[in-house]
């Protein structure tokens, strides 16, 4: 018998918001692990996300440091929430501009 984890984040549906694809930039600066940071997106925003690049270096604690660029496609409600939580933290971030070339 399977028996729901009542653990077990509910997410929020959102209907009719329009995604924005963006590539995030986020400054490690030993004050939130990368794998913990990467988690919290994923598990606390319901934000998917590919990492496109990322250079990141640990210290003898295991504290991060270095940068990490996203690909991630939200709305603008979830996109405001994760950059308040970011900057909350003292995770300096930035927006890069994304241009996507479509071919015919």
């Amino acid at each position: 018998m399977i028996t729901p984890n009542p653990n077990l984040q509910v997410l929020q549906n959102k209907l009719n918001l329009p995604k924005n694809e963006f590539v995030l930039e986020i400054e490690l600066n030993g004050k939130m692990k990368f794998e913990h940071l990467m988690n919290t997106i994923y598990n606390k925003f319901g934000i998917c996300h590919r990492v496109l690049s990322a250079n990141v270096e640990y210290d003898s604690k295991g504290n991060s440091f270095g940068s990490v660029q996203l690909y991630i496609n939200v709305n603008s409600d979830d996109y405001e929430q994760l950059e308040f939580y970011l900057n909350k933290n003292k995770l300096l971030n930035t927006n890069v501009e994304y241009i996507c070339r479509k071919y015919s």
